[in-house]
């Protein structure tokens, strides 16, 4: 069999490009060796652990704490089995949602796994209750976007049932009374915040000093106080030896968590959140004329091509950003290029950023710390969430939005955000920095009250307040 496109994996980046391509009418066959499409943005990643979260808040009240006089907090009735229903069946209707899209787009799909037998020339397995077992396929264009996995670093024994992935996490049998957390990436983070708004006693252990490096320090200090007064106890610049409790013990089902400052823990369960991996190691990639780099990664240019010109690759399997967003606009931007259509490359440079922490935060471009090291003058502007109607409404007293402009013009240059919906809200920015806008823009805009997109103009009046008093930040 012979298609104009074959893609390996169906997550974001793939399900995108095999139905952008079906619809300029091409050949197209998906591969992918998982039960269900979607990939770890639909099945273990994206979608499941903001399901999770959602459900967190919703069964543990916080929502509700600093509204006066209301309590609907579930969490001493709330089982294990109530946590998880909604997020199975949120990735359940998803998964038949993209199945029934690829049958519209008449896009081929094999369950299994995809081999390289020589650059043009793909060998499925397919599952072990099909006849046949495998067929070939050959591709005119190949995309690689077979996704990512947890890494398991060696020193780990993962053998341990109460020891856990990012994977794994979602198959727990029961709700954990003290989890520990090695590492305060993203993902760690999240899963610390949702865990401890369901009453778990969250000990989030890391090598580093500070929270999530890459957002603005304001946000990242804001963030770490409270978690905090949520309950997360951080360990910094630790590291951590895991093992089990001895049997016969009152610790007995539980692990231990030696840390390099002497400091132990026994804690019921353990999430281990120290990275990824590209998943390419059933692909063959020798056969098809490519190296992938250190973590499996797999380089490319500006239009996503390997090495291998006719060979792509997008999504995670390329690594940073690696989020479900700019995954799928990869897998477009590949098909643009494949097929002869105009594409500007990579892109705009502008993604959002959105960690699904409790709160949220948000942000777009620039942060104070990089216009500091590239020595641009700057003025902010801040909106807090405790002086709107909205924020005060919604009890979310701790959010604010801030803005960074340049000095010289009020051109916007970064949006940093934390609090409830603050993945929503930086959109506006985004599309004012696309437009190249100023804080004039804000200063214009009428905007629905009470609302917390509101806040761009007070943020932004801040700024012009601030600018007209010449409280200009400039580098040291």
């Amino acid at each position: 069999m012979v298609f104009d496109l074959i893609v390996l994996g169906g997550g974001p980046a793939g399900i995108v490009a095999a139905t952008t391509a079906a619809g300029l009418g091409k050949n197209v066959a998906l591969v992918d060796n998982h039960h269900e499409l979607g990939g770890a943005g639909a099945n273990t990643g994206t979608v499941p652990s903001k399901t999770l979260r959602e459900t967190a808040l919703a069964l543990s009240g916080m929502r509700s704490r600093n509204l006066h006089g209301v309590d609907l907090s579930l969490r001493r009735e709330a089982t294990v089995s109530d946590f998880l229903r909604h997020e199975r069946n949120v990735k359940a209707g998803l998964n038949l949602s993209l199945a029934q899209r690829m049958e519209t787009n008449q896009t081929t799909v094999f369950d299994g796994t995809g081999t390289f037998e020589d650059p043009h020339t793909i060998r499925v397995c397919l599952k072990p209750d099909s006849d046949p077992k495998e067929v070939r396929i050959a591709g005119e264009h190949i995309l690689i976007a077979t996704g990512s996995s947890p890494l398991h670093p060696p020193d780990i024994p993962f053998g341990l049932p109460e020891v856990y992935d990012s994977d794994s996490i979602l198959e727990l049998d029961r709700l954990p009374g003290t989890l520990g957390v090695l590492g305060a990436g993203v993902i760690g983070s999240e899963y610390a915040c949702t865990f401890a708004a369901l009453g778990s006693k969250v000990h989030l252990i890391d090598g580093r000093e500070v929270l999530l490096s890459f957002l603005d320090s304001e946000v990242s200090r804001a963030l770490t106080m409270v978690m905090e007064r949520n309950g997360i106890v951080f360990h910094w610049k630790e590291h951590a030896q895991c093992s089990g409790c001895v049997p016969g013990t009152e610790e007995a089902g539980k692990v231990a968590l030696q840390l390099s400052s002497g400091e132990r823990l026994v804690v019921d369960a353990v999430l281990v959140a120290a990275g990824r991996k590209s998943n390419i190691d059933a692909l063959n990639l020798e056969a098809a004329g490519i190296t992938p780099a250190e973590r499996g990664l797999i380089r490319v240019d500006e239009h996503f091509r390997t090495t291998v010109p006719h060979i792509y690759a997008a999504g995670d399997v390329i690594g940073f950003p690696a989020l479900a967003s700019t995954s799928m606009d990869q897998g477009r931007r590949v098909i643009l290029h494949t097929f002869g259509l105009e594409s500007p490359g990579r892109g705009s440079s502008l993604l959002p950023t959105g960690v699904y922490t409790i709160p949220e935060v948000s942000m777009i471009g620039e942060t104070e710390e990089s216009l500091r090291r590239a020595n641009v003058d700057y003025v902010v502007g801040r909106g807090s969430y405790g002086a709107s109607a909205r924020g005060r409404i919604i009890g979310d007293l701790d959010g604010f939005l801030k803005l960074l402009f340049r000095s010289d013009d009020m051109k916007l240059l970064g949006v940093h955000a934390m609090g409830e919906q603050a993945t929503e809200l930086v959109h506006v920015g985004l599309m004012v920095m696309l437009a190249g806008g100023s804080a004039d823009i804000f200063e214009e805009a009428c905007f629905n009250i009470p609302t917390l997109g509101a806040l761009y103009k007070v943020a932004a009046l801040d700024a012009l307040t601030a600018a007209a008093a010449k409280v200009i930040s400039r580098p040291s």
